[in-house]
């Protein structure tokens, strides 16, 4: 009987040595996709900024502004690229730093944290991103609008309208093309970042089943 005794203790014993590997095992797995997943949200929002910075050289709004005789506004467009480049430049180095903090971690509860201090960072650019895009698009209807000399003639039919049907049909279809545009930003940021973040959440409750 004692030695029977002795052997379930051996047994038990091995059993729990082996679930503490098995754990370690998981844990590093899952801190190596997940170092790999955010180094990707880094990679790609470097190459977004590259991509956008690309297109405001071939799209010069310095022209656009030229064509209106509006360069007076210039100093302002300037200024709020400036004040999204730097933004953005700082979401970026929240990357890197949650890329960094992430590859040396080695607690499970801090690696937990710093997934969903990722998580956070990425969908409060992605709706940065977002509220610049819609912004940038009411400015640009504002100013065609308001200085566009095409527009003399829909802006003296409004005025002389006394049901502004013409101002409501264009505000209908102005506020369908913004609310179709942003949409269509918000799905490519759902399929560029959300299959990242959705890994990254996957990651998460995974670690948390060996945190119980």
């Amino acid at each position: 009987m004692k030695e029977l005794d002795l052997f379930k203790k051996a047994w038990k014993k091995d059993i729990q040595s082996y679930h503490q590997v098995t754990e370690v095992e998981i844990y590093k797995m899952l801190h190596t996709k997940s170092s790999s997943i955010v180094k990707w949200i880094l990679i790609i929002s470097i190459i977004e900024v590259l991509f956008w910075t690309v297109i405001s050289v071939v799209y010069n709004t310095d022209e656009y502004l030229k064509k209106m005789d509006l360069e007076n506004l210039n100093i302002y467009f300037k200024a709020l690229n400036f004040f999204n480049y730097a933004v953005i430049l700082v979401f970026i180095y929240f990357f890197y730093k949650n890329y960094v903090k992430i590859s040396v971690t080695v607690s499970t509860k801090q690696l937990m944290q710093d997934i969903l201090k990722t998580r956070n960072t990425v969908q409060y650019y992605v709706w940065y991103n977002l509220t610049m895009i819609l912004f940038s698009l009411i400015a640009g209807i504002a100013l065609a609008f308001v200085y566009n000399p095409k527009m003399e003639l829909l802006k003296d039919k409004i005025t002389h309208e006394s049901n502004y049907n013409t101002l409501l049909i264009i505000l209908g279809i102005l506020v369908l093309c913004c609310v179709i545009i942003v949409g269509l930003f918000w799905l490519f940021y759902r399929l560029l970042y959300g299959i990242l973040l959705r890994k990254l959440n996957a990651n998460f409750k995974e670690l948390m089943k060996i945190d119980l």
